[in-house]
């Protein structure tokens, strides 16, 4: 499959997993949240291998570019209705 092809669909998921780990470990620090998110997107998206195979060249770079979109969907979700529904559940 086509890197970028993985890439995205690996992005496409990210809401799932952010409200999942929300879910599992909601009263848990935001930075345990992000870490567990960011491992499991990184499975998804096999970026060790990426990284082998020379799909990506800097792995730091791409790890950053991760935790920004993750941060980015935790900012869109709590400025959504999502965010009224797990205050209004707890």
């Amino acid at each position: 499959m086509n890197f970028l092809s993985k890439v995205l669909q690996g992005i496409a998921f990210v809401p799932a997993v952010v409200n999942g780990i929300e879910g599992l470990f909601g009263s848990r620090a935001g930075t345990d949240k992000k870490d567990a998110a960011m491992s499991f997107v990184q499975a998804a998206l096999s970026i060790t291998d990426a990284i082998a195979q020379k799909e990506v060249v800097d792995g730091a770079k791409f790890q950053e570019g991760l935790g920004k979109i993750i941060d980015g969907t935790v900012e869109c979700l709590n400025a959504s209705v999502w965010a009224k529904k797990q205050t209004a559940t707890s």
